[in-house]
Protein backbone atom coordinates (compact mmCIF):
# COMPACT_ATOMS: atom_id res chain seq x y z
CA UNK A 1 0.00 0.00 0.00
CA UNK A 2 1.46 3.34 -1.07
CA UNK A 3 1.77 6.12 1.50
CA UNK A 4 0.14 9.41 0.57
CA UNK A 5 2.67 12.26 0.18
CA UNK A 6 2.77 14.83 2.93
CA UNK A 7 2.77 17.55 0.26
CA UNK A 8 1.96 17.18 -3.44
CA UNK A 9 2.77 20.30 -5.48
CA UNK A 10 1.58 20.60 -9.06
CA UNK A 11 2.08 23.48 -11.52
CA UNK A 12 2.90 25.99 -8.78
CA UNK A 13 3.18 29.50 -10.22
CA UNK A 14 3.99 32.88 -8.66
CA UNK A 15 3.76 36.01 -10.81
CA UNK A 16 4.43 39.54 -9.63
CA UNK A 17 3.29 42.67 -11.47
CA UNK A 18 6.19 45.10 -11.84
CA UNK A 19 6.01 48.67 -13.09
CA UNK A 20 9.09 49.69 -15.03
CA UNK A 21 11.08 52.62 -13.69
CA UNK A 22 10.13 55.75 -15.59
CA UNK A 23 6.99 54.21 -17.08
CA UNK A 24 3.90 56.38 -17.49
CA UNK A 25 1.28 56.01 -14.71
CA UNK A 26 -1.23 54.51 -17.14
CA UNK A 27 1.21 51.93 -18.50
CA UNK A 28 0.27 48.37 -17.60
CA UNK A 29 2.69 46.64 -15.20
CA UNK A 30 4.75 43.80 -16.64
CA UNK A 31 4.61 40.23 -15.31
CA UNK A 32 7.61 38.82 -13.47
CA UNK A 33 7.43 35.03 -13.41
CA UNK A 34 9.21 34.13 -10.18
CA UNK A 35 8.00 30.51 -10.06
CA UNK A 36 6.79 28.84 -13.25
CA UNK A 37 5.06 25.46 -13.12
CA UNK A 38 6.96 23.69 -10.33
CA UNK A 39 6.00 20.06 -9.60
CA UNK A 40 7.27 17.91 -6.73
CA UNK A 41 6.14 15.67 -3.89
CA UNK A 42 7.40 15.44 -0.32
CA UNK A 43 6.93 12.35 1.83
CA UNK A 44 6.57 12.37 5.64
CA UNK A 45 10.01 12.50 7.26
CA UNK A 46 11.79 13.31 3.98
CA UNK A 47 14.22 16.16 3.31
CA UNK A 48 14.04 17.88 -0.08
CA UNK A 49 16.97 20.15 -0.88
CA UNK A 50 16.29 23.11 -3.19
CA UNK A 51 19.27 24.68 -4.97
CA UNK A 52 19.90 27.27 -7.66
CA UNK A 53 21.44 30.69 -8.20
CA UNK A 54 20.14 33.82 -6.51
CA UNK A 55 16.99 34.97 -8.28
CA UNK A 56 15.89 31.48 -9.33
CA UNK A 57 12.74 31.50 -7.15
CA UNK A 58 13.78 29.36 -4.19
CA UNK A 59 12.61 31.72 -1.44
CA UNK A 60 9.51 32.69 -3.41
CA UNK A 61 8.61 29.01 -3.67
CA UNK A 62 8.93 28.66 0.10
CA UNK A 63 6.80 31.72 0.78
CA UNK A 64 4.14 30.54 -1.66
CA UNK A 65 3.80 27.23 0.17
CA UNK A 66 3.04 28.95 3.47
CA UNK A 67 0.79 31.62 1.97
CA UNK A 68 3.07 34.65 2.35
CA UNK A 69 2.82 35.44 -1.38
CA UNK A 70 -0.16 34.79 -3.68
CA UNK A 71 0.27 31.79 -5.96
CA UNK A 72 -1.57 29.62 -8.49
CA UNK A 73 -1.56 25.89 -9.05
CA UNK A 74 -1.95 23.22 -6.39
CA UNK A 75 -0.15 22.33 -3.16
CA UNK A 76 -2.14 19.44 -1.73
CA UNK A 77 -1.58 18.61 1.94
CA UNK A 78 -1.72 15.05 3.22
CA UNK A 79 -5.39 15.47 4.18
CA UNK A 80 -6.27 16.30 0.56
CA UNK A 81 -6.74 20.06 1.11
CA UNK A 82 -5.22 22.44 -1.44
CA UNK A 83 -3.19 25.06 0.45
CA UNK A 84 -2.98 27.48 -2.48
CA UNK A 85 -5.54 30.26 -2.36
CA UNK A 86 -6.63 29.66 1.23
CA UNK A 87 -7.64 32.75 3.18
CA UNK A 88 -5.56 33.67 6.27
CA UNK A 89 -8.32 32.27 8.47
CA UNK A 90 -8.41 29.00 6.52
CA UNK A 91 -4.61 28.77 6.47
CA UNK A 92 -4.51 29.13 10.26
CA UNK A 93 -5.57 25.47 10.51
CA UNK A 94 -2.29 24.45 8.88
CA UNK A 95 0.05 27.01 10.46
CA UNK A 96 1.01 24.66 13.28
CA UNK A 97 1.74 21.87 10.78
CA UNK A 98 3.97 23.98 8.52
CA UNK A 99 6.60 26.21 10.11
CA UNK A 100 9.52 28.18 8.68
CA UNK A 101 13.10 28.95 9.71
CA UNK A 102 14.36 32.13 8.08
CA UNK A 103 17.72 33.08 6.61
CA UNK A 104 18.79 35.88 8.96
CA UNK A 105 18.60 34.48 12.49
CA UNK A 106 18.70 37.82 14.31
CA UNK A 107 16.38 39.76 11.99
CA UNK A 108 13.69 37.06 12.33
CA UNK A 109 13.46 37.55 16.11
CA UNK A 110 11.63 40.40 17.83
CA UNK A 111 14.31 42.38 19.73
CA UNK A 112 11.75 43.58 22.30
CA UNK A 113 10.76 40.08 23.36
CA UNK A 114 12.68 37.69 25.56
CA UNK A 115 13.69 34.28 24.26
CA UNK A 116 10.96 32.69 26.34
CA UNK A 117 8.32 34.97 24.87
CA UNK A 118 9.57 34.37 21.31
CA UNK A 119 9.46 30.58 21.61
CA UNK A 120 6.13 30.65 23.48
CA UNK A 121 4.38 32.93 20.95
CA UNK A 122 3.25 30.09 18.60
CA UNK A 123 1.84 28.19 21.58
CA UNK A 124 -0.26 31.17 22.62
CA UNK A 125 -1.62 31.40 19.07
CA UNK A 126 -2.22 27.72 18.32
CA UNK A 127 -2.62 26.25 21.82
CA UNK A 128 -4.53 29.01 23.67
CA UNK A 129 -5.89 26.56 26.25
CA UNK A 130 -2.50 25.87 27.80
CA UNK A 131 -1.80 27.35 31.23
CA UNK A 132 1.16 29.69 31.72
CA UNK A 133 3.08 27.18 33.81
CA UNK A 134 2.70 24.48 31.15
CA UNK A 135 3.78 26.89 28.40
CA UNK A 136 6.90 27.77 30.39
CA UNK A 137 7.76 24.11 30.93
CA UNK A 138 7.36 23.35 27.22
CA UNK A 139 9.54 26.31 26.31
CA UNK A 140 12.31 25.20 28.68
CA UNK A 141 12.13 21.63 27.38
CA UNK A 142 12.38 22.87 23.79
CA UNK A 143 15.33 25.11 24.65
CA UNK A 144 17.17 22.09 26.02
CA UNK A 145 16.28 20.07 22.93
CA UNK A 146 17.90 22.63 20.60
CA UNK A 147 20.98 23.11 22.77
CA UNK A 148 20.06 26.25 24.73
CA UNK A 149 20.19 26.60 28.52
CA UNK A 150 16.78 26.96 30.21
CA UNK A 151 18.19 29.67 32.49
CA UNK A 152 18.57 31.86 29.39
CA UNK A 153 14.79 32.10 29.03
CA UNK A 154 14.64 35.77 30.10
CA UNK A 155 17.46 37.03 27.88
CA UNK A 156 16.96 39.03 24.69
CA UNK A 157 18.11 38.08 21.16
CA UNK A 158 20.99 40.59 21.06
CA UNK A 159 22.61 38.70 23.95
CA UNK A 160 23.08 35.59 21.79
CA UNK A 161 25.42 34.66 18.94
CA UNK A 162 24.18 34.08 15.39
CA UNK A 163 24.17 30.31 15.85
CA UNK A 164 22.26 30.59 19.12
CA UNK A 165 19.70 32.92 17.48
CA UNK A 166 19.14 30.33 14.77
CA UNK A 167 18.59 27.72 17.47
CA UNK A 168 15.97 30.04 18.96
CA UNK A 169 14.29 30.26 15.54
CA UNK A 170 14.32 26.46 15.25
CA UNK A 171 12.86 26.13 18.75
CA UNK A 172 10.10 28.58 17.86
CA UNK A 173 9.26 26.53 14.76
CA UNK A 174 9.27 23.20 16.63
CA UNK A 175 7.28 24.24 19.70
CA UNK A 176 3.92 23.53 18.01
CA UNK A 177 5.06 20.08 16.80
CA UNK A 178 4.86 20.68 13.03
CA UNK A 179 4.95 18.00 10.34
CA UNK A 180 6.99 20.17 7.92
CA UNK A 181 9.65 22.82 8.42
CA UNK A 182 10.74 25.00 5.50
CA UNK A 183 14.33 26.17 6.01
CA UNK A 184 15.13 29.19 3.83
CA UNK A 185 18.94 29.25 3.73
CA UNK A 186 19.13 28.84 7.51
CA UNK A 187 22.93 28.62 7.71
CA UNK A 188 24.08 31.05 5.01
CA UNK A 189 24.69 33.86 7.54
CA UNK A 190 26.68 31.65 9.94
CA UNK A 191 30.34 30.66 10.24
CA UNK A 192 31.28 27.28 8.77
CA UNK A 193 31.73 25.62 12.19
CA UNK A 194 28.37 26.97 13.38
CA UNK A 195 26.76 25.83 10.12
CA UNK A 196 27.78 22.26 10.88
CA UNK A 197 26.28 22.49 14.38
CA UNK A 198 22.95 23.79 13.10
CA UNK A 199 22.80 21.22 10.28
CA UNK A 200 23.55 18.35 12.67
CA UNK A 201 20.92 19.74 15.05
CA UNK A 202 18.31 19.72 12.26
CA UNK A 203 19.22 16.15 11.29
CA UNK A 204 18.96 14.97 14.89
CA UNK A 205 15.65 16.71 15.49
CA UNK A 206 14.26 15.35 12.24
CA UNK A 207 15.06 11.79 13.29
CA UNK A 208 13.67 12.27 16.79
CA UNK A 209 10.47 14.06 15.76
CA UNK A 210 9.79 12.56 12.32
CA UNK A 211 9.87 15.94 10.59
CA UNK A 212 9.83 16.60 6.87
CA UNK A 213 12.14 19.37 5.68
CA UNK A 214 12.36 21.59 2.63
CA UNK A 215 15.94 22.84 2.83
CA UNK A 216 16.89 25.80 0.62
CA UNK A 217 20.59 26.57 0.22
CA UNK A 218 23.34 27.74 -2.12
CA UNK A 219 25.97 25.45 -0.63
CA UNK A 220 25.62 22.11 -2.41
CA UNK A 221 27.90 20.34 0.07
CA UNK A 222 25.44 21.24 2.84
CA UNK A 223 22.50 20.13 0.70
CA UNK A 224 24.19 16.80 0.00
CA UNK A 225 24.75 16.21 3.71
CA UNK A 226 21.16 16.79 4.81
CA UNK A 227 18.90 15.97 1.83
CA UNK A 228 17.25 12.75 0.69
CA UNK A 229 16.38 14.31 -2.69
CA UNK A 230 17.52 17.48 -4.45
CA UNK A 231 15.54 19.80 -6.74
CA UNK A 232 17.46 22.20 -9.00
CA UNK A 233 15.69 25.46 -9.93
CA UNK A 234 16.55 27.90 -12.69
CA UNK A 235 14.42 30.98 -13.44
CA UNK A 236 11.54 29.50 -11.47
CA UNK A 237 11.54 26.15 -13.31
CA UNK A 238 12.68 22.70 -12.22
CA UNK A 239 15.73 21.62 -14.21
CA UNK A 240 16.39 18.35 -12.42
CA UNK A 241 15.14 16.44 -9.40
CA UNK A 242 16.26 13.12 -7.99
CA UNK A 243 17.76 11.20 -5.09
CA UNK A 244 20.77 13.01 -3.67
CA UNK A 245 23.31 10.26 -4.37
CA UNK A 246 22.06 9.77 -7.92
CA UNK A 247 21.98 13.47 -8.76
CA UNK A 248 25.45 14.16 -7.36
CA UNK A 249 27.00 11.07 -8.95
CA UNK A 250 25.34 11.39 -12.35
CA UNK A 251 23.89 14.87 -13.02
CA UNK A 252 21.99 14.92 -16.31
CA UNK A 253 21.23 18.61 -16.82
CA UNK A 254 24.04 20.98 -17.94
CA UNK A 255 22.98 23.49 -15.28
CA UNK A 256 23.26 20.90 -12.50
CA UNK A 257 26.66 19.87 -13.86
CA UNK A 258 27.83 23.49 -13.74
CA UNK A 259 26.61 23.94 -10.16
CA UNK A 260 28.27 20.75 -8.96
CA UNK A 261 31.54 21.51 -10.71
CA UNK A 262 31.73 24.83 -8.83
CA UNK A 263 31.75 23.13 -5.40
CA UNK A 264 35.19 23.62 -3.77
CA UNK A 265 37.20 20.41 -3.32
CA UNK A 266 39.59 20.31 -0.30
CA UNK A 267 42.40 18.59 -2.21
CA UNK A 268 45.72 20.35 -2.99
CA UNK A 269 46.17 18.15 -6.06
CA UNK A 270 42.73 19.00 -7.44
CA UNK A 271 42.80 21.07 -10.64
CA UNK A 272 39.43 22.89 -11.01
CA UNK A 273 40.30 24.00 -14.54
CA UNK A 274 40.17 20.37 -15.65
CA UNK A 275 36.67 19.67 -14.39
CA UNK A 276 34.76 22.94 -13.97
CA UNK A 277 31.84 23.41 -16.37
CA UNK A 278 31.64 27.19 -16.84
CA UNK A 279 28.40 29.14 -17.09
CA UNK A 280 28.45 31.76 -19.82
CA UNK A 281 26.64 35.06 -19.40
CA UNK A 282 24.36 36.24 -16.62
CA UNK A 283 21.02 35.03 -15.35
CA UNK A 284 18.30 36.38 -17.70
CA UNK A 285 15.57 38.61 -16.30
CA UNK A 286 12.47 36.72 -15.15
CA UNK A 287 10.47 39.58 -16.72
CA UNK A 288 11.63 38.45 -20.18
CA UNK A 289 12.78 34.82 -19.92
CA UNK A 290 14.16 33.03 -22.99
CA UNK A 291 11.72 31.13 -25.16
CA UNK A 292 11.66 27.35 -25.01
CA UNK A 293 14.20 26.13 -22.48
CA UNK A 294 14.97 29.02 -20.12
CA UNK A 295 18.56 27.77 -19.71
CA UNK A 296 19.36 27.69 -23.43
CA UNK A 297 21.09 31.12 -23.51
CA UNK A 298 23.80 29.79 -21.20
CA UNK A 299 23.83 26.13 -22.23
CA UNK A 300 26.84 24.71 -24.12
CA UNK A 301 24.54 22.12 -25.70
CA UNK A 302 21.75 24.40 -26.95
CA UNK A 303 20.19 23.53 -30.32
CA UNK A 304 17.42 25.24 -32.38
CA UNK A 305 14.79 22.98 -30.81
CA UNK A 306 15.70 24.40 -27.39
CA UNK A 307 14.42 27.83 -28.48
CA UNK A 308 11.17 26.44 -29.90
CA UNK A 309 10.05 23.90 -27.34
CA UNK A 310 9.89 23.84 -23.54
CA UNK A 311 11.48 20.57 -22.37
CA UNK A 312 9.26 18.36 -20.25
CA UNK A 313 10.42 17.06 -16.88
CA UNK A 314 10.89 13.38 -17.76
CA UNK A 315 12.09 10.32 -15.89
CA UNK A 316 11.00 8.15 -13.00
CA UNK A 317 12.93 8.63 -9.76
CA UNK A 318 15.50 10.90 -11.45
CA UNK A 319 13.79 13.52 -13.64
CA UNK A 320 15.41 16.02 -16.00
CA UNK A 321 13.96 18.88 -18.08
CA UNK A 322 16.38 18.86 -20.99
CA UNK A 323 16.17 18.00 -24.70
CA UNK A 324 19.72 16.62 -24.62
CA UNK A 325 20.45 15.27 -21.12
CA UNK A 326 23.65 13.55 -20.14
CA UNK A 327 27.28 14.37 -19.33
CA UNK A 328 28.94 17.07 -21.42
CA UNK A 329 31.66 16.02 -23.82
CA UNK A 330 35.17 17.48 -23.65
CA UNK A 331 34.40 19.40 -26.84
CA UNK A 332 31.26 20.96 -25.34
CA UNK A 333 33.12 21.97 -22.17
CA UNK A 334 35.91 23.52 -24.27
CA UNK A 335 33.35 25.42 -26.34
CA UNK A 336 31.69 26.73 -23.16
CA UNK A 337 35.04 27.93 -21.84
CA UNK A 338 35.78 29.70 -25.10
CA UNK A 339 32.42 31.47 -24.99
CA UNK A 340 32.97 32.57 -21.41
CA UNK A 341 36.51 33.77 -22.12
CA UNK A 342 35.25 35.84 -25.05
Amino acid sequence: MMTRPLLDVHDLRVTFRIRREGAMPWAAPLPLHAVSGVDFTLDPGETLGVVGESGCGKSTLARALIGLVPAAGRAEWIDGRDLIGLSPRQMMTYRSDIQMVFQDPLASLNPRMTVGQIIAEPLKTHRPGLKSAEVKERVKAMMEKVGLLPNQINRYPHEFSGGQCQRIGIARALIVEPKLIICDEPVSALDVSIQAQVINLLIRLQRELGLALIFIAHDLSVVKHISDRVMVLYLGKVMEIGATDDLFADPQHPYTQALLSAVPVPDPDYDPAATVVPLAGDLPSPMSPPSGCVFRTRCPRAQPVCARQVPALLGDAHQTACHFPGPLSDEEIARARAVRAA
